[in-house]
């Protein structure tokens, strides 16, 4: 068993040295992987460096999966700004359940690129320019995580992502996929819930491409106003489409709000709407007619390629917390457009109740039962 340590050798070779001394010295073998640009000390136009990277990450891969991986436990990255986007790429094509760590200064906000792997940060606080206090603490705490995980009793490969219901959840969808999971789970189901906030959709995704799911509940699928309306998102072109081939009840949890940030940060045009402080940091705005008609238009057309069966529950109450009445976003007329969309696809069942009703969230576990009953 080892470990694979990827590093750019030709700037971070003194790095790189320290951490392998620091996993011997934890009892863990260490097998090595350039991902260096090769640059040659040259100076290269950004067209060229771009080209390089996506190069770096080829070649890493290619000889990643020309060696035997039978015995590989795990795997360790160091990068600054330039080797921590290739060790990212690198990381993210090996297997979902391998453990990955990377050591990184942190030059991109790491959402967007780790949403959908399961990836242990370790950030660097200085640059990763040489060996200091600052450099040398970090290194040890990444050889400390690597060496207890490597030393833990871990599932590795695909066995260990035992099909579960996948479920979609935020806070504002809460009080209902709480009552579904608690039902699922006394019902024998093993749960797995994805936080529908932009990046868990890519995870949620990712998940249902790699057969984690025997079956969804997509309670909030918010995300729809994310890729396609506003709001930051991580990219995931398969958000609605991947889990096609699952038996698939979806509700229409957050489709009505647009995330944004601080509400004084945000345009204007948002403002002008009504919203709501959901915290210090974020802001939910409600929808135009067209755009709730938008996603469901979008929606609809995932549905229309679904191979397994697809119930869709509308929850004419309210489709999350402060659409309700007095809420801070209510607006039944959006729920009515929503609906009246979302039916050219597909027959939906209206329910009186709201998205966090517990009666809501027992239909939408019986609508599951009745397509998977077989």
């Amino acid at each position: 068993m080892s470990v694979l340590l990827l590093a750019t050798y030709d700037t971070k070779q003194e790095e790189a040295d320290y951490l392998i001394l620091g996993l011997k010295a934890q009892g863990v073998p260490v097998e090595q992987c350039d991902i260096s640009l090769k640059a040659g000390g040259e100076h290269w136009s950004p067209a060229a460096k771009v080209a390089g990277m996506k190069a770096a990450t080829e070649r890493a891969i290619a000889e990643i999966n020309s060696a035997p991986q039978s015995g590989r436990r795990m795997v360790v990255a160091i990068g600054g700004g330039t080797g921590g986007q290739i060790a990212v790429n690198v990381l993210r094509s090996l297997p979902l359940a391998m453990p990955k760590v990377l050591v990184t200064t942190l030059p991109f906000d790491p959402r967007y690129v780790i949403a959908d792997s399961s990836i242990v940060l370790v950030p660097t606080i200085a640059d990763l320019c040489g060996l200091n206090a600052t450099t040398r603490a970090a290194l040890d705490r990444a050889a400390a995580i690597t060496g207890g995980l490597y030393h833990a009793t871990l599932p590795t490969g695909p066995a260990s992502l035992t099909p579960s219901v996948g479920v979609t959840s935020l806070g504002v969808t809460g009080p209902g996929t709480d009552a579904l999971c608690d039902r699922l789970r006394a019902d024998g189901d093993e749960v797995t819930v994805f936080h529908a906030n932009g990046f868990g959709g890519a995870a949620f995704t990712r998940w249902a491409q790699n057969g984690a799911f025997k079956s969804v509940v997509d309670y909030t699928p918010h995300e729809l106003t994310r890729c396609y309306i506003a709001g930051v998102n991580a990219d995931m072109p398969g958000r609605f489409t991947a889990m096609g081939n699952i038996p698939r009840v979806i509700l229409p949890g957050g489709v009505n709000f647009i995330g944004m940030g601080q509400a004084d940060l945000m345009p204007e045009v948002y403002r002008t709407r009504p919203h709501y402080s959901h915290s210090p940091l974020f802001t939910h705005v409600q929808c135009t007619t067209e755009e709730i008609v938008k996603c469901a238009n979008i929606l609809g057309e995932a549905i229309s390629q679904a191979t397994a069966p697809v119930r869709v529950l509308i929850p004419m109450g309210g489709f999350s917390s402060e659409d309700k009445p007095h809420g801070a976003i209510e607006s039944p007329a959006l729920r009515e457009a929503f609906r009246d969309t979302i039916t050219q696809y597909i027959d939906a069942i209206c329910l009186d109740g709201h998205i966090n009703d517990t009666a809501t969230a027992m239909a939408t576990v019986d609508a599951l039962r009745a397509i998977t009953k077989d």
